[in-house]
């Protein structure tokens, strides 16, 4: 008998469904503090992700941050979850979750 629970199997990114073709950009509204990047990452790189593209752009005239995030690979299911858990960093003033097909 395997000594790997289901749980810790399904967790793992090996695991995980893939849309290879699915392309999910992540566009924030957020204060800017210098927790929310780090925050934002850590929802994709536990998944076992490494965003396509990710940029940053401090506007100090209203001291937010805009950021963009590119993902391949995710399917619909999880990209939701991504930005459900992005809308509840509470820095995060607003989210958008849009998608394409890289085929």
């Amino acid at each position: 008998m395997s000594s790997v629970s289901t749980a810790a199997l399904a967790a793992s990114p090996e695991a995980r469904a893939t849309d290879p073709a699915r392309l999910v950009t992540f566009t924030l509204r957020t204060d800017a503090d210098p927790g929310v990047l780090p925050r934002v990452l850590e929802l994709v790189a536990k998944r076992g992700l490494v965003p396509e593209l990710l940029t940053s752009r401090r506007h100090p005239d209203s001291e937010t941050l805009s950021i963009e995030m590119e993902v391949a690979g995710m399917v619909r299911h999880e990209s939701d979850h991504v930005a459900n858990c992005l809308r509840a960093i509470p820095l995060v003033m607003q989210v958008l979750a849009t998608e394409r097909s890289l085929a």
